[in-house]
């Protein structure tokens, strides 16, 4: 008999949490000039001589020395003993006090080394909930998901929805909530692997449509396996010798050997997935399902025949996901203003039309399109709304906050999963000095850093968004393409007196084939002429400036080195948000991801009190 669930992790305390919080906040809070800078005004504003004393070589030898994959590992590691003498006082003396110019690099890069989320100590490994959450019971298995997925979506999918499954049958809930849902991926699999009722919201309708076509591809390649089997059916039923009882095997190339004796009934579900169902097929959208307990109470009802049981088996596993599975429904008000009335009433009546036609599947994936806020009513997109968890896997911007809110808001949510990405899209509450009092913003969340004013600023944010481990690996930053935007822009200003401007250059750098075309093609996308601008002057530019190629890729280097302690301030201030609120049973920043294959890889989790304790 296997054990069930037992006690979460021990989490870490609110005064902890907040502690944590305080003490990186201070760093950063000295830090950040370095990342508030964009690299676009780098010689238009002389950053370096602004913000860093040493000379270029000499910072990327400092780092070099510390090693960038040192730099990815916790400080304890990979400073053995010493790191135990290091305290928040050690690392006063990064920065000048008076010019607040950077000048020890080698104790910036141990700083910025102590002040990530793996040398903190704040995390909870994820062997360790899954275990706490699964008890002994086995997990799932099904099929591989780099079948349908890239490599990286592969990676996040298998390793997110095993956890929700968990948390979900921690919590005693068949129902998740997928936010910001994209093109269902997660949402697909979550329901055919693990029989949860899904709804995936995300506010674009081509994802949601997109979601649709997937299901029109399935139907289409599902007639062709039914027809396969009914061949198969058809040459075992030839093969039967006299009147034998039936015990015999079917031995269909698109099902997985299974038993059925003439005195037993089905005890158990049994998985099928697109791979043994069809070996060769080139179908890479949807992925697995279960038969439902219903299905397996009518393929061994005793009033059937021995033909009529070995008919309905093989149907009824190519029938595993209805020709209609996926309901795809859309807001007409994606402005997120209020439903009116008749729209309520027209969305709950086809609610309960396809709950009345799909009474014996409880593995559904419905696409919702509806624009998510803080203040969202959910009972007025899902109709049947029941006790429920919220997951998100990369969701963008204010989503992640917004999803946290929500969370906390509404009882029927038990359980909250939210990997956030694209922190450069956070609204901030302090960043334009605005008085909004009502207004609901990314960050901060949380009471502390609302206290304090705190704010990053965009391009802080967007250095959060840096991949340290891909760089670490050998992934090279794009020095170039920076250096030619970075020149561009003293062009821009020099030549044509514009400081700022609404249009941009987006990816002109790789469609180009020399600086000349660069500047050219970008001075065209900006809309200014450049026929006044000979080849000659061009060249000038780019050779004034060449021999600071390297300014540029030391400070590029710096920011990223930089980059996850502007996220751990990010993630620490809505666990902290969650550890103020009452209802929390348990609530912990968890690494869910391979940081190389899925930079944004911290999941923030929470149970509420009650049913999921």
């Amino acid at each position: 008999m296997s054990r069930p669930p037992g006690a979460l992790p021990p989490q870490l305390s609110p005064a902890a949490a907040a502690g944590t919080l305080r003490r990186v906040a201070r760093f950063l809070g000295r830090a950040l000039p370095l990342c508030r800078a964009h690299t676009v005004e780098f010689y238009t504003r002389g950053l370096w001589d602004r913000l860093v004393a040493p000379r270029p070589a000499a910072v990327l030898e400092a780092l070099r020395a510390a090693g960038p994959l040192a730099l990815r590992r916790p400080l304890g590691e990979a400073s053995g003993a010493a790191a135990a003498l290091w305290d928040d006082d050690t690392f006063s003396n990064v920065f000048c006090e008076n010019s607040k110019k950077l000048i020890n690099v080698h104790l910036f890069a141990l700083a910025a080394k102590y002040y990530s989320l793996s040398s903190l100590g704040v995390c909870t490994p994820l062997e360790d909930i899954v275990e706490a959450l699964r008890g002994d019971n086995q997990g799932t298995t099904g099929i591989k998901t780099d079948e349908f997925m890239n490599n990286k979506k592969s990676h996040e999918v298998q390793v997110m929805s095993e956890l929700v499954d968990n948390i979900a049958n921690y919590c005693g809930i068949k129902q998740v909530i997928d936010i910001g849902s994209g093109k269902g991926y997660l949402s697909s699999f979550l329901s055919m692997q693990y029989n949860l009722k899904v709804y995936g919201i995300d506010s674009s309708n081509t994802n949601t449509n997109g979601a649709h076509e997937r299901n029109r591809k399935l139907k289409k390649h599902w007639r062709a396996y039914q027809s396969r089997g009914r061949a198969n059916l058809k040459s075992q039923r030839l093969e039967k010798a006299n009147d034998r009882p039936v015990e015999s095997e079917i031995k269909c190339k698109a099902i997985n050997e299974k038993s059925l004796n003439n005195d037993s009934s089905l005890q158990s579900q049994d998985q099928v997935t697109i791979q043994d169902l069809v070996p060769s097929c080139g179908f890479t959208e949807i992925a697995t399902s279960e038969t439902s307990k219903q299905t397996e109470v009518d393929l061994v009802a005793r009033t059937q025949s021995d033909e009529s049981r070995l008919s309905e088996e093989v149907l009824a596993i190519l029938h595993v996901l209805p020709a209609d599975a996926v309901e795809v429904f859309s807001s007409s008000q994606c402005n997120c203003g209020e439903l009116c009335e008749e729209e309520k009433a027209q969305r709950k009546m086809a609610s309960l039309k396809a709950k009345a036609s799909k009474s014996s599947e409880s593995n559904l994936y419905f696409p919702l399109t509806s624009c998510i806020t803080a203040e969202t009513e959910l009972s007025d997109i899902i109709t049947d709304l029941e006790d429920c968890m919220m997951v998100g896997l990369h969701t963008c911007g204010d989503l992640a906050a917004n999803t946290l809110r929500i969370f906390t808001a509404k009882p029927e949510i038990k359980a909250v999963c939210s990997v956030g990405c694209c922190y450069h899209l956070l609204s901030e509450q302090f960043e334009n000095q605005q008085e909004c009092p009502e207004e609901v913003w990314g960050f901060p969340m949380c009471q502390y850093l609302k206290d304090k004013g705190w704010c990053c600023g965009r391009n802080a944010r967007m250095s959060a968004c840096l991949a340290l481990e891909r760089v670490a690996v050998g992934q090279m930053l794009p020095t170039e393409s920076l250096f030619y935007r970075a020149v561009l822009q003293v062009i821009i200003e020099e030549i044509y007196g514009v400081t700022k401007s609404d249009r941009h250059v987006g990816k002109t750098f790789s469609k180009s084939s020399s600086f000349i075309d660069y500047v050219r093609k970008s001075l065209k996308k900006l809309e200014l002429d450049d026929s006044k601008l000979p080849d000659s002057c061009i060249m000038d530019y780019y050779e004034k400036y060449k021999h600071r190629m390297n300014e540029l890729e030391a400070f590029n280097m710096l920011k990223v080195v930089l980059a996850p302690c502007v996220e751990v301030l990010i993630l620490l201030d809505r666990l902290c948000y969650l550890k103020e609120q009452d209802n929390i049973a348990w609530s912990g920043l968890v690494k869910l991801f391979d940081p190389v294959k899925s930079p944004r890889c911290y999941a923030v989790i929470a149970l509420k009190k009650q049913s999921c304790v």
